[in-house]
């Protein structure tokens, strides 16, 4: 039986896992790294940290799995989206690659929407606006601030597609993860040459782009020596970790919709046609499905908040010891009512992508007042992340994509009370699967496609991925999200001018 690698670069970690034929996950293997913040709004990282994660979980699996080296016939690769990897004309890292969350290129986005002829403009050439998260003015700013490393660069690769360069040597990306650099053509899925050359970029700074079940190469005998694998392994396409998660759930078909709480929070739904919001709020990107497309919205803090607010704020508290705050937190959260008394929380830590597209966007608690207790602020930081979904939602509802059913992953469908919570605020039945794996389960389906093992992702994820269990709404609780919700819409527009003027006394 064929057996294969799905590798995910995550913000905080590597993930591997090994399946065979079947989708049977035989092991895996995790490998944390830090995150840099230099300056608030700033996030970056070292990429050798992500080569040795991948070196250290791959031979896990594979000691795990007492498999023979020639027994991997095929390896997939999906990671954290946007992030640039510099490298100059030797395979040099430049310097720390910037990553999906940095927040740091405002600046470059207003000039990339100008030279473009405006928001709409761009839209058309790329499908979306320009986001500070995006490649596209990341590579922009190192012009702008970091000339003497810009004069060095060769090449400008997404994180996972690094991975692949020290796998295979070659430059190659894919259509799912190209979609948010914000340098290609959605619709005809290539490099848009009309948006290069107005920003004056060498279409050659990038990798080749294909399909991402298509095989990009074998992996080279230094770094088959590395994993502990054959030269005959093959490295598949793969997925940016969103599209590569959707396929993990099984969302490649038209009507299914997945929701996700990891560090970010995302709503992904298939679309077999480029659909757009005219408005930009959410991203229209091409699908690791051939051929078809997603529709997308981000939050840029999601679980990410509640890890700030037990981990940083509850791990002073007296009477919870560090390893049962997170356990000690939600137990003291189901005892609040929906809707916190009357307290809403709005998650952005770090600015926001869906729907304001506000790198300056500032969390906060509003409603506060002394019958507010520990208890309470948690539900509140729980159902401010929820509400930041449903935003995306209600923008997806409003374009008129059937939604026929809702799948749940990443840390929010592993948590009872969060998954009720989604059911309660979307007003919908909540899914799970029998077996949540997340991107690194899809792009490992991607590579048994890839090496012939299934006919297409959709016939991979059929054969392999069943729904497990369903969370209905509480009316009563519905009702009370849905009073709330509103006034949570409206605070962004009221704190609006006072968020930015606090950003800039942070920045200094």
């Amino acid at each position: 039986m064929s057996h294969y690698l799905g590798i995910d670069i995550g913000t905080s970690g590597t993930k591997t896992l090994l399946i065979d034929e079947t989708g049977k996950v035989l092991a895996e293997s995790n490998a944390e790294y830090p995150i840099e913040q230099p300056k608030p709004g700033w996030t970056q990282q070292d990429p050798d940290d992500w080569w040795a994660a991948t070196v250290k979980t791959v031979r896990t699996v594979m000691n795990k799995s007492e498999l023979k080296p020639s027994d991997v016939k095929a390896i997939g690769l999906s990671g954290q989206m946007h992030g640039s990897v510099f490298l100059d004309k030797k395979d040099n890292v430049i310097r720390p690659a910037i990553l999906w969350n940095d927040q740091r290129t405002a600046a470059q986005c207003d000039e990339i929407t100008s030279k473009a002829g405006g928001r709409k403009a761009l839209i058309k050439m790329v499908a979306n606006p320009a986001l500070t998260g995006f490649q596209a003015p990341k590579i922009l700013w190192m012009r702008d601030k970091e000339k003497r490393n810009f004069d060095k660069l060769a090449k400008v690769l997404l994180p996972k597609d690094d991975i692949r360069r020290r796998l295979t040597g070659d430059y190659v990306t894919e259509v799912s993860d190209a979609s948010g650099t914000l340098l290609l053509d959605v619709v005809k899925r290539k490099w848009s040459k009309k948006l290069l050359t107005k920003l004056d970029l060498d279409a050659d700074l990038l990798p080749s782009v294909v399909e991402s079940d298509e095989v990009t190469g074998t992996l080279t005998a230094a770094a088959a020596e590395a994993l502990g694998l054959t030269t005959d392994c093959k490295v598949v396409g793969g997925a940016g970790d969103c599209a590569a998660g959707a396929v993990g759930n099984g969302v490649v078909k038209s009507g299914v919709l997945s929701t996700s709480i990891g560090t970010s929070g995302v709503m992904f739904v298939h679309s077999d046609q480029p659909e757009y919001d005219a408005t930009g709020r959410l991203h229209t990107f091409c699908h690791a499905v051939n051929g078809k497309w997603h529709m997308m919205g981000v939050n840029l803090t999601s679980g990410g908040a509640l890890q700030w607010w037990v981990d940083n704020i509850l791990q002073g508290l007296e009477g919870i010891p560090e390893n049962k705050r997170y356990d000690a937190a939600t137990k003291e959260a189901e005892s609040i009512v929906a809707g916190s008394d009357g307290l809403v929380f709005l998650p952005y830590l770090n600015g926001e992508r869906t729907p304001h597209a506000d790198p300056d966007a500032r969390g906060s608690f509003v409603g506060l007042n002394t019958t507010h207790g520990r208890g309470h602020l948690t539900r509140s930081v729980m159902e401010g992340i929820t509400m930041a979904l449903r935003d995306s939602l209600e923008i997806i509802g409003s374009m008129g994509v059937p939604i026929k059913q809702i799948r749940a992953s990443g840390g929010g469908s592993k948590n009872p009370m969060w998954r009720q919570m989604q059911a309660d605020v979307f007003g919908k039945k909540i899914t799970t699967l029998e077996v949540e794996q997340g991107p690194a389960f899809g792009v490992a389906l991607l590579a048994a496609v890839g090496d012939g093992a299934y006919k297409n992702i959709e016939s991979a994820c059929k054969a392999t991925i069943k729904v497990a269990d369903e969370t209905k709404p509480d009316r009563s609780a519905v009702k009370a999200y849905d009073r709330l919700f509103p006034i949570y819409r409206d605070l962004y527009g009221n704190l609006k001018q006072s968020m930015n003027q606090l950003a800039d006394i942070q920045a200094g």
